[in-house]
């Protein structure tokens, strides 16, 4: 019985190397080579849907968009490696006063590895395996590099993948033709596509693409290590 054992946990650890080598060589890839696929995508055409996805560069993307995304999704973006703990702090002590799960502290890179590699349902594995791998992404991949994949692979509405995709299914225009107003709708919209629609919001929607579009106005995340001076 103590061989089995031993066998059985040498079985899994060689599995567990072998997931985690697996792993390391396909982020070092994706560095280099554009994903075809996410997860996400996966499960999406999985459940019968048509998928919408092209994919742009980063210099191909306009820079309200880049700003907005940066600015309401992950504002600390340019000086965090993976995690931005203050934010998990903040969620945390969000979470203690409503009473309710710590939400809304995920980082760009966090949400990169959650879309690109796990599942959407919030859950304590998920987000184990999350971390680490927003840890390794950020420690192989230059930040360009990350929001880039991102952008590509984030989901805005059923099937739709990635801003070309998104820009083209909720306003018939380019990624690179977004306006400021249209950057907003869809930051606003991008927490939770299913509900909110970034081309035709609802009331709730629009007031707060309307609050993001006059902080935007105002100035908006740091994007230095994004566009170089």
């Amino acid at each position: 019985m103590a061989s089995h054992r031993k066998t059985v946990v040498r079985l899994l650890a060689r599995i567990g190397a072998f997931v985690l080598a697996a792993v390391l060589a396909l982020i070092l890839i994706i560095r280099f080579v554009n994903p075809p696929y996410s997860s996400l995508m996966i499960a999406d055409a999985l459940a019968g849907r048509t998928l919408k996805h092209r994919w742009v560069a980063l210099q191909d993307i306009s820079p309200h968009l880049v700003r907005a995304i940066v600015t309401f999704e992950d504002a600390r973006f340019c000086s965090h490696w993976g995690v931005d703990w203050n934010a998990v702090e903040d969620a945390i002590e969000r979470a203690g006063k409503r009473g309710v799960g710590p939400r809304g502290a995920s980082t760009i890179a966090m949400q990169t590895a959650k879309n690109l590699f796990l599942w959407p349902r919030r859950s304590y594995v998920r987000k184990a395996i999350e971390i680490p791998l927003a840890y390794v992404m950020s420690a192989l991949w230059p930040k360009r590099r990350m929001l880039e994949i991102y952008l590509n692979i984030a989901q805005w509405g059923s099937g739709v993948f990635g801003i070309e995709a998104a820009a083209r299914h909720h306003f018939r225009t380019s990624a690179a033709k977004l306006t400021l107003r249209q950057s907003a709708q869809l930051a606003a919209a991008l927490p939770n596509p299913h509900v909110r629609s970034a081309g035709r919001p609802g009331p709730k929607t629009r007031a707060l693409a309307r609050r993001m579009e006059q902080r935007l106005k105002q100035g908006g995340a740091p994007l230095d290590c994004i566009y170089a001076k």
